[in-house]
């Protein structure tokens, strides 16, 4: 099985991405849904969180609240690595014990995980082939801005907080430019599948 991840900057596309290789036939994985499943109420992640950062991360119902995590990791280097350093080695455990049983199975071929930051968490090793999501600068805020309802500042600070797209970029094997539309997005994704299902083949010789 030929293991993918697709990654890329905040708002960079990376969801539709991963929608259109999964009606392609890919098994598609979201390390942000594995992330957040380790921090259910009563985990471990869940306890050194809260141990952490404090019960103001707890909301009511004893879930953390990601907002108010979210504002405090993208303001402060230092509690960003705890957090990733926490999260980032479990869900790449359960991430390879997914490939496991999926090969065990032999129902799929190509394994894509959508993760935003392989490169920055040093996973990019794990995979054979890294496919980056970009788009212009300006775009990328834009985006952002209209998807968490933040004003321009805030969602500049969650940009630079990640890894920079150029960096990104300088280790991946395919690029997908989502800057334009929609229609150019789903072509460029097949055509990208196209060159997964060839190294899929090549690998599986």
């Amino acid at each position: 099985m030929l293991l993918v991840a697709l990654t890329g900057g905040i708002a960079c596309g990376k969801s539709v991405i991963g929608r259109l290789l999964l009606e392609k036939g890919c098994f598609v994985h979201s390390a942000d849904t594995a992330a957040r499943g380790l921090m259910s109420p009563g985990t471990d992640v869940w306890r050194a969180v809260a141990d952490h950062f404090g019960p103001g991360v707890l909301s009511e119902d004893g879930t953390i609240d990601r907002a108010h995590l979210g504002a405090i990791i993208f303001s402060d280097d230092k509690e960003r690595a705890f957090l990733n350093g926490l999260v980032h080695p479990l869900v790449l455990e359960r991430i390879k014990e997914m490939v496991a049983r999926l090969e065990k199975e032999g129902r799929h071929t190509i394994f894509v995980s959508e993760a935003a930051l392989v490169v920055e968490a040093g996973f990019a090793r794990f995979y054979d082939k890294i496919v980056v999501a970009h788009c212009g600068r300006d775009i990328q805020v834009r985006r952002l801005m209209e998807r968490d309802g933040i004003d321009r500042r805030k969602a500049l600070k969650k940009i630079r907080s990640q890894l920079g797209q150029e960096e990104k970029l300088r280790h991946a094997d395919y690029v997908i430019d989502t800057s334009g539309t929609l229609a150019e997005t789903i072509e460029q994704t097949e055509r990208v599948y196209a060159q997964l299902v060839q190294d899929s083949e090549l690998k599986c010789k």
